[in-house]
């Protein structure tokens, strides 16, 4: 099976580029990006204290520093995990590809826009199906939105299963480097919104791109805003499928989430909704009943006719 693994990667000609990118401190291309894109994290979240740490509501400095832990938690799993729990699975199915595509501008373009509908959906079902909310609700588990709110990420997700959204991209024929690369380069354009400094942008911004006022109903745990405004780099995902919810200045964000946790220990805030995901799948009833937490809403009930 490792033989066969081992050929199908050389043919593909993963296996060369995947050797040439762990040769840098064994870090795949996302994580270079990443861990460029540290510093000026740290800068930029630097400024923004400066403008708001006045304000308790906005700017909480041990939080920051936990936030940025809970990032620190994330980035070393992935490094440690990634290459042998999600990079086979991209080979394979990078194998089997339907298509054989070289690197234009035009299939560059394509990558970023099929990463980016691949974050929508995957984003959603992990705000819709309680698997993937388990690793995600430590990103809206804060009540302040502020740069370090983007580095607050599970160290599970590589483990949660959320990276085979991605998958359709590698067997339509995109290199799977390519998708980390754009994977990453969302990311890196998604901390950029999670602030309150910045009001609404010109009304055509505001119409394609996801935005710091259309971010902010995101996280925001008011009935009208909860669930809305998915995309990434993106908006325009979520006004075609009726997901799009603009601010209102009447009704300002509150942050964080309907069944707050106060922690500030970050295993706690790793896995508490897995704990709670798994008590109530312990609750007597019929095996489907129980398996169905998995993939309800995190806020379905079981109720004695399901």
């Amino acid at each position: 099976m490792i033989d066969m693994m081992t050929a199908m990667l050389r043919e593909s000609g993963l296996l060369e580029m995947w050797a040439w990118l762990s040769g840098w401190l064994a870090l795949d291309a996302r994580q270079l990006i990443f861990m460029v894109a540290t510093p000026m994290f740290i800068a930029v979240t630097v400024w923004e204290y400066r403008r708001i740490r006045h304000d308790a509501r906005l700017m909480d400095v041990g939080e920051a520093f936990r936030n940025f832990g809970l990032g620190a938690g994330y980035q070393l799993t992935e490094l440690l995990f990634a290459g042998i729990i999600a990079f086979p699975v991209y080979a394979l199915v990078y194998h089997y590809r339907l298509l054989d595509l070289e690197l234009t501008w035009l299939t560059g373009l394509l990558v970023l826009i099929g990463v980016d509908i691949c974050f929508y959906l995957m984003h959603r079902s992990s705000h819709r199906m309680r698997w993937f909310w388990a690793a995600h609700v430590v990103h809206h588990s804060s009540e302040r939105m502020n740069f370090s709110t983007a580095m607050r990420q599970n160290a599970t997700n590589i483990f949660n299963g959320n990276w085979v959204f991605y998958l359709p991209l590698a067997l339509i024929g995109f290199n799977p480097v390519w998708i980390g690369v754009a994977y990453a380069m969302s990311l890196v354009y998604q901390f950029f919104i999670h602030t309150t400094l910045v009001g609404r942008l010109h009304p055509w911004v505001e119409l394609i791109f996801n935005t710091p006022s259309h971010h902010r109903v995101h996280h925001g745990r008011n009935p009208a805003y909860i669930d809305q405004n998915y995309g990434g780099v993106l908006i325009v995902w979520d006004r075609l499928l009726g997901t799009f919810v603009p601010e209102d200045e009447r009704n300002p964000p509150e942050y964080g989430i309907t069944r707050q946790i106060h922690s500030n220990n970050l295993l706690r805030l790793w896995t508490h909704e897995y704990v709670d995901l798994f008590r109530d799948m312990r609750r007597p009833g019929a095996v489907m009943s129980r398996l169905k937490h998995l993939w309800m809403p995190p806020d379905w009930e079981r109720t004695d006719k399901d």
